[in-house]
C-alpha cells in the first residue's frame, strides 16, 4: 500500500510538472526562435520590438481573469478556463507550424501577419496561465507547488536546449574577420512542430490531473470572509500527498448557503508580510523576465559566444535546481528573503553594468571575464528563482485568492520590467553590440 501511494504521489508530481511547462513554453520558444526567423521575416531585427508589444497586449487576459476573481468569486470555472488556455495554445502552435512564414502588405509594406497573429494568441495564452494556472494548484498540498515552478523552469530550458540543438546563433569567421552563420541542423518550421509537441504534452498531463483526481465528494462548507463572500482562503488542505477538491467547483452553491458574516471572520489576507512577499515577487519578476534578458546578449557577447551559450544554458538549469532545493529547504523569514533578493540584485546590477559598457566591458578577453558573467547570471537567476518558488509556497497557504494575487503580481512585474527596458533598448538604443569577428576595443 504504502509503495502504491509513493507511485502515486510520484505520478503527480511528473503531472504537475509537465501543466507547469506548459506556461510559459510558447514565448519563450518565440524569443529562443528569433534569430532563425529573423532572416526570413520582412521585419528583420525589428521583429523583437513587435514581440514585446504583442506580449504587453496579452495582458489582456490576466486582467480580465483577476476581474472577474474580484467582481464574481466562485463563478470562473478554473479547470475550464485551463483547458481553453491549452487549447488555444495548441490550435495557435498548429497553424505556427504551418504559417509562420505567411506575410501580407499591410499599409503599403509587407508583414509576417501570420507569426505576428499568432504569437499574439500564444502570448494571450501565457500571460493568462500566471492567473489561472496557479490558483488551480490550491487543491493541491503546498509541495506540489514548488513542483509546479520546476515545471515552469523546464518552460524555459527545454525550448533552449532544443534551439542549442537546431544550431542557432553560430558563428564562424572566415578568414579571421568575415562572419559566417552555418545552417541550422533543422528548420524553424520543424522548431514550431517540436513546439507543438511540448504544449500537447503538456495538455494532456493536466487532462490526466483534472480526470483522475476528480473530486468524488462535495467539498466542506467554508467560512464567510469579512466581505460576506464566500473566501477560498479558509478551504482545508489535505496533508496525504492526494490534491483537494476543486475550490472554485461549488462555490456558487455554497455561497446560497451562507449567512451573513460570522463574528470569527478569516483573518485578511493583506497582512504586512504577504504585502511584502508580493513586493519581492513583484521586484523579482521585473527583473527577471523583463528587465536583465532585454539584455543579455549584450552583457554576455563581448566575452564570445561560448560566455552567451554558457550563460544561457546554465542559467535555465539553475531555475530548476532552484525550485528542487525549495522542496527540501523552505525559508519562512522575510527578512532572509530581502537579503537574498538583495544579494541577487547586485549579481543583476553586475550584469547591467557590463550591458552599459559593451561591448567593451571589464575582462574581456579573459578568462576570468567569462567565469564572472557566467557565475553571476546563474546566480542572479537561482536565487530569484528560489526566491519566486518559496514566496509562491508560502502564499498558498494564505489561501486560493493569494495565488490569484500571486499570478497577478508575477505577471504585473513582468510586464513592468518590459515596459521599462522596451524604450531603452528599442527606441533610444542606449545598449550597443560590438561587431562580430571584428576587435571591438582596439582604440
Amino acid at each position: 500500500m504504502a509503495a502504491s501511494l509513493g507511485s502515486t504521489t510520484v505520478v503527480t508530481h511528473v503531472l504537475v510538472a509537465l501543466f507547469g511547462m506548459g506556461s510559459w513554453v510558447s514565448v519563450n520558444s518565440l524569443w529562443v526562435e528569433l534569430p532563425v526567423v529573423v532572416k526570413m521575416l520582412p521585419e528583420g531585427w525589428n521583429l523583437p520590438a513587435y514581440l514585446s508589444v504583442l506580449i504587453a497586449l496579452g495582458n489582456i487576459g490576466p486582467v480580465s481573469v483577476t476581474l472577474a476573481h474580484h467582481f464574481a468569486p466562485g463563478r470562473l470555472r478554473e479547470r475550464w478556463l485551463i483547458h481553453a488556455i491549452q487549447g488555444l495554445a495548441v490550435g495557435a502552435a498548429l497553424l505556427l507550424a504551418l504559417f509562420w512564414d505567411r506575410t501580407a502588405v499591410v499599409a503599403g509594406e509587407p508583414h509576417s501577419v501570420g507569426f505576428l497573429a499568432l504569437a499574439f494568441v500564444l502570448a494571450l495564452g501565457c500571460c493568462t496561465s500566471n492567473v489561472s494556472f496557479l490558483p488551480f494548484m490550491y487543491q493541491f498540498p503546498p509541495l506540489f507547488i514548488r513542483t509546479f515552478f520546476v515545471g515552469q523552469g523546464l518552460s524555459a530550458l527545454l525550448p533552449c536546449v532544443l534551439a542549442l540543438g537546431q544550431g542557432v546563433g553560430q558563428l564562424e569567421c572566415l578568414n579571421g574577420t568575415q562572419p559566417h552563420y552555418p545552417e541550422e541542423n533543422f528548420s524553424a518550421t520543424a522548431y514550431f512542430w517540436l513546439l507543438l509537441a511540448l504544449l500537447a504534452v503538456s495538455a494532456l498531463a493536466f487532462l490526466a490531473l483534472a480526470l483522475w483526481h476528480r473530486p468524488s465528494a462535495a467539498p466542506e462548507e467554508r467560512r464567510p470572509s469579512k466581505d460576506g463572500v464566500e473566501s477560498e482562503e479558509s478551504f482545508p488542505l489535505q496533508v496525504d500527498g492526494g490534491p483537494s477538491p476543486d475550490p472554485s467547483a461549488e462555490t456558487v452553491a455554497a455561497g446560497e448557503r451562507a449567512g451573513p458574516p460570522a463574528a470569527a471572520a478569516a483573518p485578511s489576507f493583506w497582512t504586512r508580510r504577504n504585502a511584502g512577499l508580493l513586493a519581492l515577487l513583484g521586484l523579482s519578476n521585473a527583473l527577471t523576465n523583463g528587465v536583465l534578458p532585454a539584455v543579455q546578449s549584450y552583457s554576455c557577447l563581448p566575452y564570445g559566444d561560448l560566455a552567451y551559450h554558457l550563460s544561457v544554458v546554465l542559467s535555465n538549469i539553475a531555475n530548476p535546481v532552484a525550485c528542487l532545493v525549495a522542496m527540501f529547504l523552505l525559508c519562512r523569514s522575510l527578512l532572509a528573503l530581502s537579503a537574498l533578493s538583495a544579494v541577487a540584485c547586485v549579481f543583476g546590477a553586475y550584469l547591467m553594468g557590463l550591458a552599459a559598457l559593451s561591448p567593451c566591458p571589464p575582462l574581456v578577453g579573459t578568462t576570468a571575464g567569462i567565469a564572472l558573467v557566467v557565475l553571476s547570471w546563474v546566480v542572479f537567476l537561482g536565487l530569484f528563482s528560489y526566491l519566486k518558488v518559496v514566496v509562491g509556497s508560502l502564499l498558498h497557504e494564505a489561501g486560493h485568492s493569494a495565488l490569484v494575487w500571486c499570478g497577478a503580481v508575477i505577471q504585473a512585474g513582468s510586464l513592468v520590467g518590459a515596459l521599462c527596458m522596451f524604450p531603452l533598448t528599442s527606441i533610444y538604443q542606449l545598449f550597443h553590440r560590438g561587431v562580430d569577428c571584428r576587435d571591438n576595443c582596439v582604440a
